[in-house]
């Protein structure tokens, strides 16, 4: 099994290896839709409002050959926080991998203004 890069880091809060462990076997399945991904970003942080209700939020940055893939989810449980992120993440690949085969399919003639030049055969 290829190891990929994936890069968990917590903010205001301590990240135990069971959040960590959680986070690599949730995000494999994204490695499985795209292999052009060059590195995952996940960031866990716990945001206490005034309010009462704790935040605990999950922010994922996917690095691809085009531009990133950036998403948020925030719940009262971190681990309900990284599922919809991941989930909304894995949408977001699919998506792009659809819009590029339609893009592959549409093929259309262009027109060229003027005459090209004449090549000879060498």
């Amino acid at each position: 099994m290829k190891q990929h890069d994936v890069i968990v880091t917590g903010r205001n809060i301590e990240l135990t290896d069971a959040m960590k462990d959680a986070v690599h076997r949730k995000v494999e399945k994204l490695f499985d839709h795209e292999e052009q991904i060059i590195r995952l970003r996940v960031e866990l942080s716990y945001n206490k409002n005034v309010t009462g209700q704790d935040e605990q939020i999950a922010k994922g940055h996917i690095e691809i050959n085009d531009k990133p893939l950036i998403t948020t989810e925030a719940s009262e449980n971190m681990y309900n926080s990284i599922d919809r992120m991941v989930d909304k993440l894995d949408r977001m690949l699919r998506r792009r991998s659809r819009l590029r085969r339609v893009k592959r399919k549409d093929v259309h003639s262009v027109d060229v203004p003027g005459q090209l030049p004449k090549v000879s055969a060498a």
